[in-house]
């Protein structure tokens, strides 16, 4: 068993992998900045459903530090930003691995605002590097995007040449997928990167369409489509993404994993359909012009995983839009828009 950081805790993968991590019998010490990019209400029903006992009062003064406790899991309010934080950090650690699941995700949003993308996704990468070699912590786990196949030909795979980011969130990405490679090239440092194919499930972010569209679809509001809705996704649910994870602290030395279902992707009108089957609601759709930020189609060739990690994903499209739709239904309350 081990003891792991894993930053990111309070996000949508990084709260299913500590759940995961949890259940296995490792240690496992989280940090999370809780910043406002959504509601920071959901990022607090995650971390209650760790555990951890917060109050929503913390949210109002995030300069405060958070320190929380249960049983084999920790709970820290840390910006992996802040160099001097995260030295502290492992210096009062024996840490054996580290998973980097902390990002500002979002491609449109990172258009908005690169400057805050490439802070947390290039420079707290390196810094998390940089507390690792200092300390003899040699497993690294970073969570990637598939933003970075864009204009190569499907099913990717992992030798695709991925040097054409068509935004800043996948420009930041390739960056820290570089400095992972320098540092396992200089220091030895063991770097499994994981690539995510479109994450969704239960708990998943409001920016992401399909939590969007079912409050939408739900509120009888008119769904922002951006183009005609026929663009694909490797839609991957979140169970397999937080499996993927936790499977790619294996000693690999520096390999780079696709993590998608590996199915022939679906289409946003099909993963609208199926919404409204489930919710028994129709859907109103404002179609807006297709943003050139986003991807057209995306498929994961996931044969190196499933070959080095043994990582199998087990839940389809339909069934995980069900179970989805069912989480929804429950906890509709915490989600604006």
């Amino acid at each position: 068993m081990m003891n792991i950081l894993l930053t990111g805790m309070a996000g949508f993968v990084g709260w299913k992998t500590a759940q995961l991590l949890l259940q296995q019998g490792h240690s496992v010490v989280g940090v999370d900045n809780l910043n406002d990019y959504y509601d920071q209400r959901l990022k607090l029903w995650r971390l209650r459903d760790l555990g951890f006992s917060i109050e929503d009062s913390v949210l109002s003064n995030l300069s405060k530090p958070v320190d929380l406790e249960t049983e084999n899991a920790r709970f820290h309010l840390l910006d992996i930003e802040n160099r001097d934080a995260v030295d502290a950090l492992f210096k009062a650690n024996n840490f054996d691995a580290v998973i980097n699941l902390a990002a500002r995700a979002g491609v449109r949003a990172s258009i908005e605002d690169p400057y805050v993308y490439f802070r947390t996704n290039s420079d707290g990468t390196v810094n998390l590097l940089e507390a690792m070699r200092k300390n003899g912590v040699e497993k690294y786990v970073l969570a990637s995007t598939s933003s970075l196949y864009a204009g190569q030909p499907i099913p990717f795979k992992e030798d695709l040449p991925v040097n054409t980011p068509i935004s800043p969130y996948a420009a930041s990405k390739k960056a820290a997928e570089a400095a992972g490679y320098t540092w396992h090239h200089l220091y030895g440092i063991d770097v499994s990167i994981c690539r995510y194919f479109t994450v969704y499930g239960p708990a998943g972010r409001p920016d992401m369409s399909p939590l969007r569209f079912l409050k939408w679809i739900d509120n009888g509001q008119p769904i922002q489509l951006f183009g005609d809705g026929t663009q694909r996704r490797d839609f991957t649910y979140i169970d397999d993404i937080a499996d993927g994870t936790v499977r790619a602290l294996k000693r690999v030395g520096h390999e780079v994993f696709n993590l998608g279902g590996g199915n022939e992707p679906v289409a946003i009108n099909t993963m609208i359909e199926a919404f409204e089957r489930h919710l028994g609601k129709k859907a109103i759709i404002d179609y807006l012009p297709f943003n050139k930020a986003d991807m057209v189609d995306t498929q994961a060739d996931n044969s190196k995983a499933r070959e080095l990690l043994g990582w199998d994903p087990r839940i389809g499209p339909e069934e995980g839009f069900e179970k989805t739709v069912e989480w929804f239904r429950r906890n509709s309350d915490i989600y604006e828009l």
